[in-house]
């Protein structure tokens, strides 16, 4: 007999989808098939990891085309129990495969307006939910016009981008041009989005949906690097953010309402101000802090929700939790770091999960793909467990030979 099939649309190998999602499609009785365009990435980490959970098929495809993937998958001959992913890249084009098989998924509307970003700011507008100014550079020609759209200070990025790559503050026009120029060298005709730049402290809302309602889970308060970058060094757990009805109810609006979705929002003196919609998971291994923070097993919930099963009353026990992303200050060679930990005190448990070893070479993108390793910490407040973080932290150190 078969066990139904998970079919998982990936790019990338991931930790989210490793170590999360595959384990616990296992536990919910799913055989789990990757189909992905990294075919060979997938093999080699699930050779080299011994993982338990691997996939029972790993399948070559372009998964950016929901055609190739729907043929893909109809060869198999048998419809499949769910089809998902947690990729940034992949959520449309993950939604339209779904609803060809008429399977519960997202409006691959909405999935697509939430990764161009552009098209976001361009809908918020037109719907009447919130008007940021903005304006896209395709080349140096476009770059002026653009500027002269959205005034300085204002904030460049890469349409399609992920990761706080690529992301900087321009405070005047040559500013900017730099900015762009460096982008435009390394990737010819990427599409630059300029936006005003908003002001206050930047939080995260984290919504679980199974089409019919919407619950907030709660947020991130994140601690982000000194302009002009944006990588995210630090964030602290708060249940409270889940009372931000002004965001839930702009996200709902904007076509939000399906499985997880992380939205990033700035608290200006006017209110809240949406920055971004990723309809998907929140990653930076800050899903697996938030299932042990709230005590539910966060990732068999959103599969629950793409297998057609409404959303349970969820019954949160929210501790104190906080993560820390550890930078380089400089480039070069690690030649002395420490090792992963995990240990449990009476206050807090912390953790170490180290992402570069030592004879690795580091180099600084001002990006999330920087971080040596991520700390955790999750304890029974708040206080406990900024002082168990810190006290771990001067407890690291990574030796780079530039």
């Amino acid at each position: 007999m078969h066990h139904q099939e998970l079919i998982l649309l990936t790019h990338v190998p991931t930790e989210s989808v490793n170590e999360g999602f595959l384990p616990a499609a296992r536990r919910l009785g799913l055989s789990p098939v990757l189909l992905t365009d990294q075919a060979e990435a997938h093999r080699q980490h699930f050779s080299q990891s011994g993982l338990s959970a691997y996939p029972d098929a790993i399948i070559s495809c372009d998964v950016f085309n929901p055609l190739a993937a729907i043929e893909t998958i109809s060869r198999r001959g048998r419809k499949p129990a769910a089809v998902f992913s947690n990729s940034d890249h992949l959520q449309a084009s993950t939604a339209i495969v779904a609803e060809y098989f008429g399977l519960p998924g997202k409006d691959w509307r909405a999935a697509y307006r939430a990764k161009n970003k552009a098209e976001m700011r361009a809908y918020l507008a037109e719907q009447g939910i919130e008007t940021v100014r903005h304006a896209m550079a395709w080349n140096p020609d476009s770059l002026v016009q653009a500027a002269d759209r959205v005034s300085f200070p204002c904030v460049v990025k890469p349409r399609e981008g992920v990761a706080s790559q690529e992301v900087g503050l321009a405070r005047d026009y040559a500013e900017l041009a730099a900015h762009c120029q460096a982008v435009w060298q390394a990737r010819p005709g990427q599409v630059m989005l300029l936006e005003e730049y908003l002001e206050g402290p930047l939080c995260t809302l984290e919504t679980l949906g199974d089409g019919k309602g919407l619950h907030a889970l709660g947020g991130f308060h994140v601690r982000l690097s000194a302009p002009p970058h944006f990588v995210e060094l630090a964030a602290e757990w708060n249940s409270k953010l889940a009372e931000q009805h002004e965001v839930l109810s702009q996200i709902t609006r904007f076509g939000i309402g399906f499985g997880a979705c992380h939205t990033e929002f700035v608290l200006t003196a006017q209110g809240p101000r949406l920055i971004e919609i990723n309809y998907r998971c929140i990653g930076d291994r800050r899903d697996f802090l938030l299932e042990q923070t709230l005590g539910i097993s966060l990732f068999e919930t959103v599969l629950r929700l793409h297998l057609g099963k409404s959303l349970p009353a969820l019954t949160l026990t929210p501790r104190a939790a906080a993560i820390h992303y550890i930078t380089p200050s400089t480039e070069g060679q690690i030649i002395r770091g420490p090792s992963s930990f995990s240990h449990s005190g009476e206050t807090a448990d912390i953790s170490l999960r180290v992402l570069r070893q030592v004879g690795e070479t580091v180099a600084i993108t001002h990006s999330n793909k920087d971080y040596l390793g991520i700390l955790t910490g999750v304890g029974t407040n708040t206080e406990t467990v900024r002082q168990a973080l810190a006290q771990a932290g001067n407890d690291l150190i990574w030796e780079i030979r530039s």
